[in-house]
């Protein structure tokens, strides 16, 4: 994975960039409600603007249904991608064609232009040979920089790659970097934390998981999957029991490859799924026929923390309870702590990405203490289940 050019290998002055970006933002009223993506992409953009390049950018936006639409064109992140590069970016109504090729040759180098919604083509998604070539043809080398769209086989992320000079843009470099100390060249002991609600959507990443790491930490609705399937009551709670057999299996799984799986010694309970619902803490084997355990307990979090305290690496997917709502996030937000302050004081390697799993650690503050979070989801969520991404592989030297 770490074998693939960077910008620093390109000579982009006097050149034309095609830079594949995810600017597949959150909006509300008309306007962009979180700039996560804009922000970590500007570094690029701005580099190859002052390096002489005239950068061309290249995104998908929503799920347009039948070709053009006002509300999937990306002409509503324009605004907020001028202000994130501090320069006017200018537009093209098509991402291929004359009115790509003009926009482009209106502007000087150095200059930025945004091309319009590449799914606004049906050919983007079915990677068409003859449309990646005529996308190709709009500049001289490729840069890709959204890591979070690296899992899709499209013709902007992977077609126009197999037909350019190309290299990693400094988001897509940091990403790799960071999730190739994590998984595939780690210091060890190494520590997956994976939670969320279900097991069935997580089995390859849990099975991949167990090969490659010596503790597993599972928490959030598939503990208690994990906890049933091995003879536990969980009571009320949030549990696919038809998922048992699989959950037997990954532990059997994990008893081979010497992973060790540690589930929750104790967790916060109630009778209803609200904020400050009057909840109490009891032994993982004595949730009510009617409470639902909705987060691990603090006896957890200290055992975790001890568990936790001699790994050099950990790797982060998924809440450890219901997080959106007091008090039932105390458990996500003191095991984020633990991590957070351990890479912080130096020795760890801490990497955390999908989902809710963002969302989760900011809402601990934990965020930016970690070494790296990314913002990818599906991307992110493959790669941890050990599959190549088209995207990616279309890097490589």
């Amino acid at each position: 994975m770490t074998d693939f050019n960077t910008i620093d290998d390109l000579e982009v002055s006097g050149k034309t960039v095609l830079v594949r970006a995810d600017l597949n933002v959150p909006m509300q009223d008309g306007k962009v409600s979180d700039t996560t993506r804009i922000d970590r992409l500007a570094p690029t953009l701005k580099e190859l603007s002052s390096k002489g390049a005239k950068v061309v950018v290249l995104s998908h936006f929503g799920r347009p249904k039948n070709g053009p639409d006002a509300k999937n064109s990306l002409r509503n992140v324009l605004d907020a991608l001028s202000a994130a590069v501090g320069q006017k970016v200018a537009f093209a109504e098509d991402c291929v064609g004359d009115k790509a090729k003009e926009a482009i040759a209106k502007v000087h180098d150095g200059a930025i232009v945004l091309l319009e919604n590449t799914r606004f083509h049906a050919e983007e998604e079915k990677n068409d040979p003859a449309f990646a070539k005529e996308m190709a043809a709009l500049g001289d080398l490729y840069v890709n920089d959204a890591f979070s769209a690296a899992h899709r086989a499209h013709a902007s992320t992977e077609g126009v790659a197999r037909l350019l000079p190309n290299a990693a843009g400094r988001l897509m470099e940091a990403e790799l970097k960071a999730l190739t100390l994590a998984l595939e060249k780690p210091e060890r002991p190494v520590a997956a934390v994976v939670g969320g609600a279900k097991i069935s959507t997580k089995l390859e990443l849990l099975g991949n998981m167990v090969r490659k790491v010596d503790l597993l930490v599972l928490g959030g609705g598939m503990a208690n999957t994990f906890l049933f399937a091995q003879g536990t009551d969980v009571g009320a709670s949030l549990c696919e029991k038809d998922m048992a057999d699989q959950a037997r299996a990954i532990m059997a799984t994990a008893k081979d490859a010497n992973c060790e799986i540690l589930l929750p010694k104790d967790f916060v309970v109630a009778k209803e799924f609200k904020a400050g619902a009057a909840n109490r803490v009891v032994a993982f084997d004595a949730i009510g026929a009617d409470e639902m355990a909705l987060d691990i307990g603090p006896a957890t979090v200290e055992f975790l923390g001890v568990k936790l305290q001699g790994a050099k690496t950990i790797v982060w997917n998924g809440p450890l309870g219901a997080f959106e709502i007091q008090p039932f996030d105390a458990g996500t937000n003191g095991v984020a702590g633990l991590v957070a302050a351990r890479t912080e004081a130096g020795g760890l390697l801490s990497v955390a990405g999908g989902g809710d799993t963002v969302a989760a650690l900011a809402h601990a503050g934990a965020e930016d203490k970690f070494t790296y979070v990314s913002a990818a989801g599906g991307a992110f969520l493959e790669w941890l289940e050990g599959k190549e991404l088209p995207g990616v592989a279309a890097l490589k030297k």
